[in-house]
């Protein structure tokens, strides 16, 4: 009977072994492109917003923040009930986990929109100022230059990296080109147009960076005005995500015992995953409608 059994026994260990190497080294392969794609985007993104950090310590942070959302959330759950099931708190500190996990990388973002709508409201008077300093008899250089000097963050930021490559030797159109790429906004892009096409067209450039600030203007005051008006919806696309956990919450609150036999059973741990993503789903969808392009 051993004899029998034991060629059967060796050939199970080992398919399960070379399974488990497989799974291994598979996760480590996905895991490393992950991370690598992590750091290249949070570099992109601190490099976006003037921020000299490695891009290694927004992945530290997000680690951090998922172990920190782990703790607190079994610790909660832990002592607002006495019996819980471990199944309940595996899902929740999972949960916990994923949610927080890219909160700094939405920090980054949110900092690189409100820096460039920034931008983009002092970009009028950077070039009404420009257009003053040529009618004064200033080359363009020396009126970029004279924007770089003043006290505006981020405007005189921005400029003075682009008088710093011109400086350089890099030409003005070729830095015009960077920094409409390093921004990218659409109301320098057309401002880098607008003086490219002026400066080998030769045409006034004076009265052309005035229109290009009169468009600007009217452009910034509907952006606003859009924002204004569709508030409310992203107001509720936010409550409509929100109210699937605020509800759960409530739930357990109310019955601890029907919440962790819910999220005892595989039914209850795939309904709330599906739930989950056509929540997620739906707050896109919401947010996308929202949005309009001025």
């Amino acid at each position: 009977m051993l004899s029998g059994s034991f060629w059967p026994s060796i050939c199970a260990f080992a398919g399960v072994l070379f399974a488990a190497i497989a799974i291994i080294d598979f996760t480590t392969y996905v895991a490393a492109r992950y991370r690598e794609r992590y750091l290249e985007e949070a570099r992109t993104e601190l490099d976006d917003i003037l921020i000299q950090i490695p891009a290694s310590r927004v992945l530290d942070i997000s680690i951090a923040f998922s172990a920190v959302g782990v703790v607190v959330s079994t610790l909660v759950m832990t002592l607002s009930a006495e019996k819980i099931s471990v199944q309940t708190l595996i899902v929740v500190a999972l949960t916990s986990a994923c949610v927080l996990f890219p909160v700094p990388r939405f920090i980054l973002r949110y900092l690189k929109i409100r820096r460039l709508n920034k931008f983009s409201t002092q970009l009028e008077d950077a070039l009404n100022m420009i257009s003053g300093a040529l009618k004064a008899g200033f080359s363009i250089n020396q009126a970029l230059e004279e924007v770089a000097d003043q006290d505006i963050h981020p405007l005189s930021v921005e400029f003075r990296l682009l008088t710093q490559e011109i400086r350089l030797g890099v030409s003005l159109e070729q830095a015009l080109d960077n920094m409409s790429r390093r921004l990218e906004s659409e109301d320098f892009e057309l401002v880098a147009v607008a003086i490219s096409t002026a400066r080998k067209t030769g045409g006034e450039l004076t009265s052309t960076l005035s229109r290009v600030a009169g468009l600007i203007r009217e452009r910034v005051r509907i952006a606003q005005k859009v924002r204004a008006l569709t508030a409310m919806g992203r107001l509720q696309a936010i409550m409509i995500g929100l109210m699937p956990y605020l509800l759960l919450l409530g739930m357990y609150h109310v019955s601890p015992t029907l919440i962790n036999s819910f999220f005892s059973t595989p039914a209850g741990i795939i309904g709330l995953i599906l739930v989950t993503i056509m929540d997620v789903a739906g707050f896109l969808w919401i947010r996308k409608i929202t949005k309009i392009e001025v």
